[in-house]
């Protein structure tokens, strides 16, 4: 009973904390008393195929105990992947609190360090573009993580608070894409540096910003609201910034989705490849364009004398959510994305989602994510078939919303998902207090905690691959930059 009642006291803490080292220490204390330690130091497991990666540690330290660089190349080249030997499934993360198996974070590390390893060598083993040629081979291979940020309406300044968690651990990816009121945050932290961040991620400054977004204008009109107040304050956070340009100050990729408010076009993924000169003001604007309550929006793009001009002539956009809320498919044909951190704060979406560690496996669970599925691919059916009897193009274009809802995926490889209750959804299209959206950024920094350590194993292998190919890029710069001035004195000379 006693032992029962400490792990309980320990569940209160981690419940209630009010830092993540309180939280860290709490989760720490319980796996130490729940013999969840003890699960972490035993290799086998059905849940992953331990011999494989038993196997390739000792491979890879065998070869840097033979100081065999190319060895490490062959190894790493012929099978290093996001998921080697099932190591990402979530049924391992139901057993502790926080880590996971001990050869797992031994595997990571390892990996890691061979990389590290490689990117030493003695260039007599390993010239410096054979290094070159295998990180970035290996590095698109291999892949990198992402970071989604949902729409939400007034919801929305949740995603605020896991960035702000993100940035603390030195855990915010570089691709980062936004739909709505995730456009918005993405926006912010595509267009300012970390030190920045961690003044703008207030609940001080988001308020001054945002406090005035929703302005009641009446029905008849092309929206509900006024979007005035939210067109000006975009205006003062982005100006006339571009996607290129926000790019070359960050150095993070961000993508803004739009909808189409015609039939026969397709969502648009707004970002510095797609779309580089197009203005992110617009862009955010457009995709924060709820149907009904915002009118929709023409882009803007600037050419390279600086003059303003219309981008996609003749067609507005709306909501980025409706159609890609979460855009991995298309954002990993762009970026070579492997795995995705999800924030996900849309109202219609987060009461049928579960944050719980690990999938239940029970036939009640199995059950009843079947019928889920089959209720949503019928519901799919119904508006094709909807769609098929009607000419009107407005009721086609309704039908095709409706179904893009439906068919979207609203999850990804980890998922920060904020605690619901009812009153909450006051928040959706009402102006924000200073106090709720405090509550929101701190309640999505509690949310955040959980998933911090499977965040920091999920993302250390391409954390160092990047690592070490932006210094062999930087390195190669500089002898190109070397090479081609030795040319020009050397043509000089003649």
């Amino acid at each position: 009973m006693l032992f029962g009642s400490k792990l309980s006291s320990l569940a209160n803490v981690i419940k209630h904390a009010d830092s993540y080292q309180e939280y860290y220490e709490a989760c720490s204390l319980y796996d130490e008393l729940s013999g969840a330690n003890e699960w972490k130091s035993i290799e086998k497991s059905n849940d992953y195929d331990y011999n494989l990666i038993k196997k390739r540690v000792e491979r890879i330290k065998l070869a840097k105990g033979n100081n065999d660089a190319q060895g490490l190349m062959s190894i790493l080249h012929e099978g290093i992947h996001g998921n080697l030997g099932n190591i990402a499934n979530p049924q391992l993360r139901k057993y502790a609190k926080v880590g996971t198996k001990h050869l797992i974070e031994e595997f990571l590390t390892e990996v890691s360090g061979a990389l590290e390893f490689i990117y030493n060598a003695n260039e007599n083993d390993v010239s410096f573009y054979r290094k070159l040629s295998f990180f970035e081979e290996t590095s698109h291979a291999f892949g990198k993580s992402c970071l989604m940020l949902s729409g939400g309406a007034g919801l929305g300044f949740f995603h605020a608070g896991v960035v702000k968690s993100l940035i603390e651990f030195d855990l915010l990816p570089e691709v980062i894409s936004g739909a709505s009121a995730g456009s918005i945050i993405a926006a912010i932290v595509g267009t300012r540096s970390n030190r920045e961040l961690k003044t703008v991620l207030t609940a001080e400054v988001i308020y001054n910003n945002f406090h005035q977004w929703s302005s009641w204008k009446g029905f008849g009109k092309n929206g509900l609201m006024d979007s005035t107040h939210l067109e000006n304050t975009l205006i003062e956070l982005f100006d006339l910034m571009t996607f290129e340009e926000a790019y070359q100050r960050t150095g993070r990729h961000i993508t803004i989705t739009v909808s189409p408010v015609n039939l026969h076009q397709e969502s648009r993924l707004l970002n510095s490849k797609t779309s580089p000169n197009a203005i992110i003001t617009q862009a955010v604007r457009a995709s924060c364009a709820i149907p009904y309550v915002f009118s929709p929006v023409s882009l803007r793009a600037k050419t390279h004398t600086g003059d303003v001009v219309p981008y996609i002539p003749n067609q507005k956009f709306a909501d980025g959510s409706l159609t890609a809320d979460l855009p991995f498919t298309r954002l990993a044909r762009l970026y070579g994305l492997n795995h995705s951190i999800v924030s996900q704060t849309n109202p219609l979406v987060t009461p049928f989602i579960s944050s719980t560690k690990g999938t239940n496996q029970s036939i009640r669970a199995k059950t009843i994510r079947h019928s889920i599925d089959l209720a949503k691919r019928n519901g799919i059916y119904l508006f094709d078939v909807l769609e098929s009897f009607t000419d009107s193009n407005s009721i086609k274009l309704g039908i095709h919303k409706i179904r893009s809802i439906l068919s979207q995926q609203y999850v990804g490889n980890i998922n920060i998902i904020p605690k619901r209750s009812v009153a909450d959804y006051q928040y959706l299209l009402t102006n924000p207090s200073l106090q709720s959206i405090d509550k929101l950024i701190m309640a999505a920094e509690k949310a955040t905690w959980p998933e911090i350590d499977l965040i920091e194993q999920s993302t250390k292998i391409s954390k160092a691959f990047d690592k070490y190919l932006k210094l062999l890029k930087t390195r190669e710069n500089r002898l190109l930059n070397h090479e081609y001035e030795l040319k020009l004195v050397s043509g000089g000379k003649k």
